[in-house]
């Protein structure tokens, strides 16, 4: 860990400066940045005097002593994540810290399910098939949705205690999504008011998506069953592309999928930011995008 600058040097920079000599030719004569000679200077207007802080330390802390004020702060600061506590905290802590100081005081568990009626021979078939293929002939499709009531739906607290928030009881918005996803960028996204119907999807399919596929290119959709139609069909071979759908109860296979868990926790966490739902929406699909 470095040392903070001596007072010596710290005097002749200051002096200098009240003498009339500019912050570039002192940063360049004293070998110090702008910034630091800035700070020293508003260190001496708040104190008085231009000596380093006691307990200097450039990096983070590795541990937070007091666990006791952590509880207490971590009950105010629950629905932000640890990188957000992080920046909170404060003394200058790493997200890690955060995590370990957080795994003392409460326990965590996830669970991920998959489905007992997958067929895996057509999930082997499925992924033999698109192991053929190069990235950027592989087009995946999805369809997402959110309503005004969801929020960030976490919160630390102590063991055995919930975190509680308050958010509205009612539905007055909807807000769906529909993309392609292609060599991990969305292709023609759309948002719109309202839920996905065969309508809405064959529409954007022909209106949004065609335009930019490009021959060879192989089309992957769930078995919704408005993708399940003739025309959808006829639309994605009339570009010369193939249509493939996933094998039964596999949205693990579907590339986009995981995607929307970043977009959806965008919207939640830009409402003290963005007041109209929908602007949310279509903020966090822009920065994803």
């Amino acid at each position: 860990m470095p040392s903070p600058y001596s007072y010596d040097l710290r005097q002749k920079v200051i002096k200098a400066i009240d003498g009339g000599m500019s912050k570039t030719l002192n940063s360049s004569i004293f070998k110090i940045s702008r910034n630091t000679i800035n700070t020293w200077l508003h260190r001496r207007r708040e104190t008085g005097d231009i000596k380093a802080k006691t307990g200097y330390q450039k990096g983070y802390n590795r541990k937070i002593p007091d666990l006791e004020q952590f509880r207490k702060f971590a009950q105010i600061n629950g629905s932000k994540t640890q990188k957000e506590m992080a920046e909170e905290w404060p003394d200058k802590v790493s997200d890690r810290t955060i995590s370990k100081a957080l795994k003392k005081l409460v326990i965590q568990e996830k669970k991920t399910y998959g489905y007992r009626e997958r067929d895996e021979d057509k999930r082997k078939k499925f992924l033999a098939k698109i192991r053929d293929k190069r990235p950027e002939q592989l087009v995946y499709i999805d369809e997402s949705g959110m309503d005004n009531r969801e929020d960030y739906g976490y919160g630390w607290n102590e063991l055995g205690k919930r975190y509680y928030d308050l958010k509205s009881g009612k539905r007055s918005l909807r807000v769906s999504i529909i993309s392609g996803l292609c060599e991990g960028k969305l292709v023609a996204p759309l948002t719109f008011e309202g839920s996905c119907n065969r309508v809405v999807f064959e529409k954007w399919l022909g209106e949004k998506l065609l335009p930019q596929l490009k021959t060879g290119q192989l089309v992957i959709l769930d078995n919704a069953s408005f993708h399940k139609s003739q025309k959808v069909r006829e639309l994605i071979e009339s570009v010369n592309c193939e249509l493939e759908y996933l094998p039964p109860y596999s949205p693990d296979l579907n590339e986009i999928e995981h995607y929307w868990f970043p977009i959806k926790n965008r919207v939640r966490k830009s409402e003290g930011t963005i007041e109209n739902f929908r602007d949310r929406v279509d903020y966090a699909v822009k920065l994803t995008s």
